[in-house]
């Protein structure tokens, strides 16, 4: 087919407003499904993504669309999607798109991440076409997302398509304004042949199977290709579009989505945003529109059982194939033995990666308090040092400053919800710089946040003050100096790695106190009495107790001088005080789990 009939978008939104069920529509709109086979999140191959009504991957699909013309053009989609913690998945899909669908629900409105969606798709300089979804809900007030339309994104509302995905009203209407705003495929008249790689996959007969959006010229079976990051090349085996499933082409040409196998085995070979050409006629210059993303929150992935370290390292090196944000690395804990230090982009992401672990590799898995990458400066060293495990951080005497990162938060609220979103956005340490009036019922509020205290409950808690009608968007600010001090949990005196953090001094006592209670509570009682203890440095801040057994060594005493009794008491007490001494406090897997949960 023509190049000029070629179409690439992708469809981005704001979690939830219907991006998986429009494209579901499209499907059965160009019959690139059948009916019979037909299914709800068709597009959604994950069970996580089913079970939680949510897109964790992005997902091309190739239809053929007759026009009202009588043309027959090629559409290449991508869903992709809303969550902030998959933003990256979504940069992908833009690098290797024309145009983007944005999506709009039409009873909630513009939120926090439609907005951080457009300004991704505005910087890619792709053609925007907005589409206000659900229009056929009772609660729509469409007049009030053409307002929104207009003041937040300045687009003119005349440009927006109505539709319903549900109930697939508008869906020829999106067809033919793909077809007709939606430019042909760029950068097409290279010399050269060049493809970007936005995603990747393990398969155990075929090796790593690369997705990949061809640019200029064509690749085949049985070429060589060469990429361009590293300089390594591999024969091609076969190439191949989805209509959603993998099916076999003769070739991928100009402006086509598709899939390519090659003679590459080792996941880590293949890097993410590559740019792929052909090794007889190399381009170049690599492709742009595509950026390296670091994680920002860390933490320690340990298996139950220690026999389980390799199946462990192998299920993270797959998933890392896939998922150019997340990283890991080998450390070893006392507590827990030998494991992972991993970093993701979010609570969300290191949720999905740690269940993803559970099922697909049959791992059970111990995951450490969350942290995130503090600069250290030490008196005499001239550069900061960057430590994302508390384990790490220098001897406090040796400490200049440490300095934490921040965010920059969007925060799209209720106006009734002000003054309690308020004193969160206080009780976590943050300041809000300004705030705009979105409409007559909504505000958004500018604060700037440590990215340290969002980690566990801040989103819980904002959707719990504004009944889930609140949102919120981030993106990574700069390092800000603060009191923080390395806390440690002492239980017999010797300090548990799994527990150590790095707090606020002012937060220090109350997080201490309520650890230690926690602690006391779920380490079974021992013979001699244990003293779980938070400590910063030298200083012990909290303490509590571990509950004592103790044995009735008098029952056999049932008369007599009290003396006897007093001697057996005695010699008990010697015997729990060379306990205590040399004794062990061995704290059971499932009290790390029930911690760190909460």
């Amino acid at each position: 087919m023509d190049v000029s009939l070629t179409r690439n978008f992708c469809i981005i939104a704001h979690v939830d407003h219907g991006k998986t069920t429009l494209s579901d529509r499209l499907l059965e709109h160009t019959r690139t499904v059948e009916m019979r086979v037909m299914t709800d999140q068709h597009l959604d191959a994950m069970d996580l993504e089913k079970e939680r009504g949510i897109t964790i991957k992005s997902h091309p699909v190739t239809m053929n669309y007759p026009s009202k013309s009588g043309t027959i053009y090629k559409l290449n989609l991508m869903d992709t999607p809303g969550h902030v913690d998959f933003s990256y998945e979504v940069s992908r899909s833009l690098a290797a798109c024309e145009g983007a669908l944005l999506l709009i629900d039409a009873a909630q409105g513009v939120e926090a991440q439609t907005v951080a969606n457009y300004h991704l798709a505005a910087a890619q300089d792709l053609k925007i076409i907005p589409v206000i979804n659900k229009i056929d809900l009772p609660s729509a007030n469409l007049e009030l997302c053409m307002k929104q339309l207009e003041d937040i994104l300045t687009i003119p509302a005349e440009e927006a398509i109505l539709a319903s995905g549900k109930s697939g009203i508008g869906i020829e209407d999106i067809l033919e304004a793909v077809v007709e705003r939606i430019p042909p495929p760029r950068w097409s008249e290279y010399p050269q042949t060049r493809a970007l790689v936005f995603d990747s996959l393990y398969d155990t007969y075929r090796g790593v199977i690369t997705y990949a959006r061809v640019f200029s010229g064509a690749l085949k079976a049985g070429e060589q290709m060469l990429m361009m990051s590293s300089n390594q090349r591999s024969e091609i085996k076969e190439v191949g579009v989805f209509t959603p499933k993998m099916t076999k082409v003769a070739s991928l040409g100009a402006g086509d989505v598709g899939y390519i196998v090659s003679t590459i085995k080792d996941p880590s070979e293949i890097k993410v945003g590559d740019t792929l050409t052909q090794h007889i006629k190399p381009a170049q210059e690599m492709l742009p529109g595509y950026k390296e993303v670091r994680p920002m929150v860390f933490c320690g992935l340990y298996p139950l059982e220690s026999n389980d370290y390799e199946k462990l390292k192998a299920a993270l090196g797959r998933l890392r194939l896939n998922d150019a944000a997340f990283v890991y690395q080998s450390e070893s804990s006392v507590a827990l033995g030998f494991g992972f230090r991993c970093g993701f982009l979010g609570l969300l992401h290191m949720e999905i990666i740690q269940e993803r672990i559970r099922r697909e590799h049959d791992v059970e898995i111990i995951s450490t308090y969350p942290s995130v990458v503090y600069r250290v400066k030490v008196v005499g060293e001239a550069e900061e040092r960057e430590v994302d495990n508390p384990i790490n951080l220098p001897d406090p005497g040796t400490i200049d400053y440490i300095s934490e990162p921040t965010i920059k938060a969007a925060i799209h609220i209720p106006n009734r919800c002000t003054g309690d979103i308020l004193s969160l956005v206080m009780e976590k340490r943050g300041t809000v710089d300004h705030t705009d009036t979105l409409d007559d019922t909504r505000i958004m509020l500018t604060c700037v946040l440590p990215l340290n205290e969002i980690l566990v409950d801040f989103n819980d808690r904002l959707k719990s003050i504004t009944s889930g009608y609140g949102s919120m968007d981030y993106e990574l600010g700069e390092y800000r100096e603060a009191d923080l001090v390395k806390m440690d949990i002492l239980v017999n005196s010797d300090p548990v790695d799994a527990f150590a953090s790095i707090v606020h001094r002012e937060k220090a006592e109350g997080k201490g106190r309520q650890l230690c209670e926690k602690l006391a509570d779920i380490i079974p009682p021992q013979m001699f009495k244990v003293a779980i203890q938070a400590a910063i440095g030298g200083k012990i801040i909290a303490r509590d107790n571990v509950k004592e057994m103790r044995k009735d060594v008098t029952a056999k005493c049932y008369g007599g001088d009290i003396s006897r009794k007093r001697k057996l008491l005695d010699k008990q007490k010697e015997g729990k005080k060379k306990m205590k001494m040399i004794g062990k406090v061995n704290i059971p897997p499932d009290a790390f789990i029930q911690v760190l949960k909460n």
